[in-house]
């Protein structure tokens, strides 16, 4: 995330939680629980280098919010982690699960490490050096990981593995993410970028859109965005372009292509790598015009959709967009707009779709994970998704119809439910005692 006068991620959705709960009148004592969270974990994890070395890693986990069930999150690796980065990720995640109306909380965990220098073993020995630090804080009734940027179905085995040697049992619900086969549910990849299409689809069917014709650019080329693309095509729209990283110069990049970027020709073998990178070769060989890297944002398109990393879009950019022609903008990535620039597309009267709310599919499908684990019973592929599409349309619905009943940015009205339900489960618990 970039920083706008001077505040950092955490600052961010504490301000905008603060903002939401004086709007909701909550009650000061509700405020102050819920705008820190309940624990906060600092780890040191030596690793031993394929070089002979040692080199030592610092990680996080953050436990949010347990009201409403244990703590749910992902675990990222990236080499700018902060713990304030992960703050803000856990609250967010806290939000998330409420507003989709599913019984966990809000976790979230990180390594500050550089994913792309290390090796499959070395990587595997930092996942096992996470679970022996945390592993008494953690676990399938307290505290549930998952893959998050630059984390995998691989990693969350071998994690998964490193929990159950050291309980002496098998605990598959401890992780989600997981491989099919090893506790891991169909349906799991595409899960995160479905559902931002679903609520997209919700969108149109309000502003009397048609697919048929609709476009979409994409700040993303990882697991949520290429699945925002296939179904995005599937219901019959085309998406013009799509954005990533490239290692090799350091610096981002859009292709682009009016026809549409097929899926096909995006899943092709050697056009990404596991980290979201397009291959420019296959790109050319697909037609395929490679562009500045913030060409996506520019894109006269019906919907855009940022699903990368947070604050994508930002003072000095959000003014790139083209809002005589853009309807809809689906927040895919972990807040993606900034404070400054959520001003800008709010006086535009761009028809938001706010992060936590768009982005929930993938944790919906992790509880239906952790289901599958408990009854050690799985379900076709089929069924998940129409268990996915059915709480994502329901809760995309009552958060717009709160949004026009109460005159509300769609932001706000999220925040409203979610803040909600969790301060309903806190008093309820007797944590904190409100004045009636």
């Amino acid at each position: 995330m970039s920083q706008e006068k001077g505040l950092n991620p955490f600052e961010i959705v504490q301000a905008q939680f603060d903002e939401n709960a004086r709007k909701g009148n909550l009650d000061k004592s509700m405020q102050e629980f819920l705008r820190e969270a309940e624990r906060e974990i600092q780890i040191r994890i030596p690793v031993e280098m394929d070089d002979g070395t040692t080199k030592t890693f610092t990680g996080f986990r953050v436990q949010h919010s347990t009201a409403r069930g244990p703590a749910k999150g992902g675990l990222r690796f990236a080499a700018n982690e902060t713990i304030d980065m992960v703050r803000a990720l856990a609250i967010m995640m806290t939000w998330k699960c409420a507003v989709v109306n599913i019984p966990l909380g809000g976790g979230k965990g990180g390594v500050a490490c550089d994913p792309r220098e290390l090796s499959e073993r070395e990587t595997e020995k930092l996942c096992r050096g996470w679970v022996r630090k945390v592993y008494d804080l953690v676990g399938p009734d307290m505290d549930v990981p998952a893959p998050d940027v630059a984390t995998n179905p691989q990693d969350m085995l071998w994690i998964m593995d490193e929990y159950d040697t050291i309980a002496r049992s098998r605990k598959p619900g401890f992780v989600t993410g997981k491989a099919v086969g090893v506790g891991g549910s169909l349906g799991r990849t595409e899960a995160t970028g479905y559902g931002v299409i679903y609520c997209v689809r919700e969108a149109f069917k309000r502003l009397n859109i048609d697919f048929k014709g609709a476009t979409a650019s994409i700040q993303g080329a990882g697991n949520n965005a290429q699945y925002c693309c296939e179904k995005f095509t599937e219901y019959g729209g085309k998406v013009v372009a799509m954005s990533c990283w490239d290692p090799k110069d350091k610096k981002a990049c859009t292709y682009s292509c009016e026809e549409g970027i097929k899926p096909e020709d995006l899943f092709a073998p050697g056009t990404l790598d596991k980290f979201g990178t397009i291959n420019p070769e296959k790109a050319k060989e697909f037609g395929w015009k490679q562009e500045d890297g913030n060409a996506w944002i520019t894109k006269p398109v019906t919907v855009l959709i940022p699903a990368a990393l947070g604050s994508a879009v930002h003072k000095d950019n959000v003014n790139d967009i083209k809002f005589d022609v853009v309807k809809v903008y689906a927040e895919g990535a972990n807040s993606p707009t900034t404070p400054e620039a959520d001003k800008v597309i709010k006086e535009k009267g761009v028809y938001l779709i706010p992060d936590f709310l768009c982005n929930a599919g993938g944790v919906t499908v992790s509880y239906f994970e952790q289901v599958q684990n408990n009854m050690n019973y799985y379900w076709p592929k089929e069924e998940v998704f129409e268990k996915l599409n059915h709480i994502m349309t329901s809760a995309f619905n009552d958060v717009m119809d709160l949004a026009e009943k109460e005159n509300l940015y769609a932001r706000d009205a999220a925040y409203v439910i979610a803040i909600q339900r969790v301060a309903r489960a806190v008093e309820g618990r007797g944590w904190v005692k409100t004045k009636k």
